[in-house]
């Protein structure tokens, strides 16, 4: 067991465990605080990659307890990477969190070119980024999500049967758009954050043009950040931009789609993400 989150959170419980295609995830379940699932099980709130998001997210379960927030109970549950697996995080979640055949935007492998230009990034661990691009399973990682960590969280937490939220942040916002776009029930509310739409080929246009006038019934909330938009990097200004153009596209959607413009940038956009999400979604 390897987990830099292990004993550092109040009411987390860590464990790993392997999918049914074979690979390792590390987990972290945050309990709101007095916690009975006898007397009143609640849902869970899935939050994607966990090695980085989890401080940012977990500690805001007392939320839950703030009387001008009004945020209903939920069990968090984060998801990431395991053992010597967890130093690798940021190459891991391209392949899990894209969906299989998205396409590499041109600015985006030029933002990682820079890395190794500037010294921050090595050719290895550029390729290796580049690589799991190429091979992405959101598909596979979503039946994970649903098929088989979450019988094992329901079964140790006696969490409610329904209810349950997604959340995830660029490329977890990403997937985020992609299980909506499946029109999975397994999620009553949905939150993209900053999703990482790098391109205008992305294939959540030709899903959303594919699903008609008929949106899901899962709520879906999206955010980006003003500093994406309004910076001189090209990457992320495309992000925005693209999400934007994602929400243009919808059709009449009666308030199951929302959206929020955070005072943001990319990376410290997470944490105010989730509580957009929060409060949108999740509101008594």
């Amino acid at each position: 067991m390897n987990s830099m989150w292990q004993g550092c959170l109040p009411h987390t419980d860590y464990f790993e465990l392997r999918s049914g295609g074979g690979r390792d995830y590390g987990v972290w379940v945050t309990t709101p605080p007095h916690y009975d699932p006898a007397a009143a099980p609640v849902p869970v709130v899935y939050v994607l990659d966990g090695n980085w998001a989890v401080g940012m997210t977990a500690p805001l379960i007392v939320t839950q307890l703030d009387p001008m927030q009004a945020i209903r109970p939920y069990v968090q549950v984060s998801v990431g990477y395991a053992g010597e697996e967890a130093e690798h995080w940021e190459r891991l979640r391209n392949r899990d969190l894209v969906p299989p055949g998205e396409p590499v935007a041109k600015e985006y492998v030029d933002a990682v070119e820079m890395g190794v230009e500037r010294g921050t990034t090595t050719r290895e661990q550029a390729d290796g980024y580049l690589a799991a691009l190429s091979d992405s399973r959101g598909d596979m990682f979503l039946d994970f999500l649903t098929d088989d960590l979450h019988p094992r969280v329901a079964r140790d937490y006696g969490t409610a049967p329904s209810g349950h939220g997604l959340f995830g942040y660029s490329y977890g916002g990403l997937f985020s758009l992609y299980a909506w776009l499946t029109r999975s029930t397994f999620f009553e509310s949905i939150g993209a954050g900053s999703p990482g739409i790098a391109t205008t080929d992305s294939q959540v246009f030709d899903r959303l043009e594919a699903m008609g006038a008929t949106l899901p019934d899962t709520r879906l909330h999206v955010t980006f950040n003003e500093q994406e938009l309004l910076g001189d990097l090209a990457v992320y200004r495309n992000l925005a931009k693209n999400a934007a153009t994602f929400l243009h596209r919808l059709p009449s959607h009666g308030g199951s789609v929302t959206s929020a413009l955070l005072h943001e940038t990319h990376v410290t956009g997470l944490q105010a993400s989730f509580l957009s999400y929060l409060r949108t979604c999740r509101a008594r």
